[in-house]
């Protein structure tokens, strides 16, 4: 695979790759995603996971669905949270493993 043009980089992906970084970078939305790996979760469960308001976790929810980390569905009168596609946990799980080798 080659690598991406330096160019095509600094014109119109770095900022990409900086809103996502961005986006995961605070604890409550990281939070969110690593439960939402594990399991579809609604709004209350997420909150009392993380013991924490609903209203604070919707609006954690609406940032990381415009950003398209999550999706939402509706089942009956709730809305069910899910990770939109694996690649941002890869991102997380590289992460990880990262902090791990430090940690030896």
């Amino acid at each position: 695979m080659n690598p991406p043009s330096t160019a095509l980089l600094k014109n119109e992906s770095i900022q990409e790759v900086s809103k996502i970084f961005k986006m995961i970078s605070d604890p409550t939305r990281l939070s969110i995603l690593f439960l939402l790996h594990k399991q579809e979760l609604s709004v209350g469960s997420i909150a009392q996971s993380l013991s924490m308001e609903q209203s604070a976790i919707s609006h954690q929810l609406k940032t990381l669905k415009t950003s398209r980390l999550v999706k939402s569905k509706r089942v009956g009168k709730s809305m069910i949270y899910s990770l939109d596609d694996l690649h941002i946990f890869s991102i997380l799980e590289q992460v990880l493993t990262h902090i791990k080798e430090k940690e030896k």
